[in-house]
């Protein structure tokens, strides 16, 4: 019997999510001196703001992948949507520093557990020898959708104010939501478009559709690797959270660009981000078919990318003009991303069953990096009388201690054999 191929609709489904996940929450950063010009806002009450999504997302993810497991993502991640398009369009309200802050963190709170769900979603529908590809593709077009946020929140401004732009935005969120929660089924078995020769394909992977609570936290937390795939999160998302959150403003200031051209600038590093993690997706695979080793693959692989981003992100502190610095910036970014696929893969492999739970912590140890980041920025640029060149050197720094990490983990040993 010739297979269907409905398991590439999970892939539509996540791709469509992700892009959507990160224009709602890169916006805020184009809108930023919009926001700060009409609520009065300084820098430092900006970077709380930002600080809150990071906060809120990290406290979430364990709570939100457990629940992926516990549940299965349908229903998880139709809470997550509708959760976090709710109050998309609340940041439009708002009217005060604590008000925003609330409603960033409760934005926050509301897309924590989507990419952990994701990834439970992959494990469930999709074989081994597809993941990791497909964890690219969705990397991929996060950033991309990240990317290219900022012309179009610019573009939409021009139609609309700030808070009317916000209302649009959520309002998208509860669409994806609707089709998704009528397609998906937790188990591919379940679903009317799956053949028989399209579960023989995907059978062992959909063994890992029952729903369970019984994640072995024992293991879990005593096993180094997964304290390493914590550390090198939080390294890696670091410098990254500079791209979503600060960027538009650094270009602003150090550089001296109006909102519009910063617009394109900061596509770059997003851009550039979105194709390493394709292609760190399809060559990660192809280097462990040659040398025999998955494991081995995924450390050289990540090990190289935060080698490459220290460089590169050095390097931008060194140029005289934006558009080098930010083709520079766009290398540190696309090196960034060459480990996406593997950290993320090793959750799949060392998790199995309990994807959602291992992601959704591995998710959170990065995202405590989106809570330190914003706000760590404005302290440097005070004690340092305004040099943003030194708040880029502290994010290559960084990314270098990224480069120690990896090669001590394995990416490949279950937590638990089925």
């Amino acid at each position: 019997m010739q297979p269907t191929k409905s398991r590439h609709y999970v892939i539509v489904f996540a791709v469509t999510l992700a892009i959507l996940s990160y224009i709602d929450r890169v916006a805020i950063s184009t809108a930023a001196p919009f926001i700060s010009k009409d609520l009065n806002f300084s820098k430092t009450e900006m970077g709380y703001i930002f600080g809150a999504f990071g906060f809120a997302y990290a406290l979430f993810e364990i709570p939100g992948g457990w629940m992926g497991d516990w549940m299965g993502a349908r229903k998880v991640l139709m809470r997550i949507v509708m959760w976090w398009s709710a109050f998309t369009v609340a940041t439009g309200w708002m009217f005060s520093f604590w008000s925003m802050w609330v409603t960033r963190f409760l934005f926050g709170a509301g897309e924590a557990g989507c990419f952990p769900n994701l990834t439970k979603a992959y494990t469930t529908w999709l074989p081994k020898n597809e993941q990791v590809r497909a964890q690219g593709i969705t990397w991929l077009s996060a950033r991309w959708g990240g990317a290219f946020t900022g012309p179009l929140v610019i573009a939409v401004f021009k139609l609309m104010n700030w808070r009317n732009a916000f209302a649009v935005f959520g309002a998208i969120g509860v669409v994806w939501a609707f089709f998704f929660y009528r397609w998906y089924r937790d188990n591919p078995a379940e679903h009317p478009s799956v053949n028989k020769g399209e579960l023989d394909i995907i059978q062992a992977s959909a063994q890992k559709a029952e729903s369970h609570g019984d994640v072995p936290w024992g293991k879990l937390i005593g096993r180094g690797s997964v304290w390493g795939l914590w550390v090198q999160y939080f390294l890696l998302s670091y410098p990254w959270y500079f791209y979503i959150t600060w960027l538009p403003t650094y270009l602003q200031e150090h550089w001296h660009l109006n909102g519009e051209d910063a617009s394109r600038l900061q596509i770059f590093p997003l851009f550039f981000g979105g194709i390493g993690a394709l292609l760190s997706g399809f060559i990660s695979p192809r280097l462990a078919a040659r040398i025999g080793c998955t494991g081995k693959a995924r450390r050289i692989m990540a090990t190289l990318g935060f080698a490459g981003a220290a460089a590169f992100m050095y390097t931008t502190t060194q140029m005289g003009a934006a558009l080098p610095a930010m083709i520079a910036m766009g290398l540190a970014s696309f090196c960034n991303d060459l480990v996406m696929p593997n950290a993320w893969g090793a959750c799949m492999d060392v998790g199995g069953k309990f994807a959602g739970t291992l992601s959704g912590s591995m998710n959170m140890m990065g995202n405590f990096a989106g809570l330190a980041a914003p706000l760590i920025a404005p302290y440097i640029l005070l004690y340092t009388n305004n040099d943003w060149n030194q708040v880029l050197t502290v994010m290559a720094g960084v990314y270098l201690c990224g480069a120690f990490v990896w090669p001590f983990i394995d990416p490949v040993t279950p937590l638990k054999q089925d």
